[in-house]
């Protein structure tokens, strides 16, 4: 999954000086899963991205089912305990496919991963293919075997969440399609029909 962006103002709510949620205390103290983090600083987007691989993850024995990039630690568990400074340390680095400190981790983690799962496995990326940061480290690993929903073209990152979040409610998995020959910015599609009041 694609990282949370922590600069944005959920962020400094919890990084900041002024925290004072049970979050940011925890920060502070013993630590919180980076899922946890990352799905407060992301909000619907992160959450869905979460819940859904959470859902679906197929793993080969051994071998996790769901992995966060990070800007610095390469592939890390969401359930990963992360302290303020950690998390100031995995958000420190520019997230640019040029950036060897971001791409170096990244790419050791997803060789390893690539050589352990083994030729007939593939891994579903959740994040924007229409830029090089996710998909060039993670092309040159996988290769074929790198997928990604194919209904995430043209959507945004609410739209996305809200997607990924309604597949889980619904039972159903999304249409996967290799990264290696997708179309990166495809049309926008008609937006999600409204779930009913309940």
């Amino acid at each position: 999954m694609s990282p949370a962006n922590a600069s944005g103002v959920r962020a400094r709510l919890i990084l900041g000086e002024s925290g004072r949620s049970l979050l940011a205390q925890r920060l502070r103290g013993e630590g919180a899963p980076l899922g946890e983090v990352f799905s407060f600083i992301s909000g619907l987007y992160f959450r869905g991205k979460l819940t859904y691989a959470r859902a679906y993850a197929d793993p080969p024995q051994g071998l996790p089912g769901v992995l966060v990039i990070t800007t610095s630690r390469g592939l890390v568990s969401p359930d990963k305990v992360v302290t303020l400074d950690e998390l100031c340390e995995i958000s420190s680095v520019p997230v640019a496919a040029t950036e060897s400190r971001y791409r170096i981790p990244l790419e050791r983690d997803a060789k390893l991963l690539s050589t352990a799962m083994g030729e007939e496995c593939e891994v579903v990326l959740l994040g924007s293919i229409a830029t090089p940061k996710y998909v060039e480290p993670l092309l040159a690993q996988f290769g074929a075997r790198l997928m990604f929903p194919a209904e995430f073209v043209g959507r945004g990152d609410m739209s996305r969440g809200g997607l990924l979040l309604r597949c889980v409610r619904e039972g159903v998995q999304l249409r996967y399609a290799r990264v290696a020959e997708a179309d990166r910015q495809g049309r926008r599609p008609a937006k999600l029909t409204p779930l009913p009041r309940r």
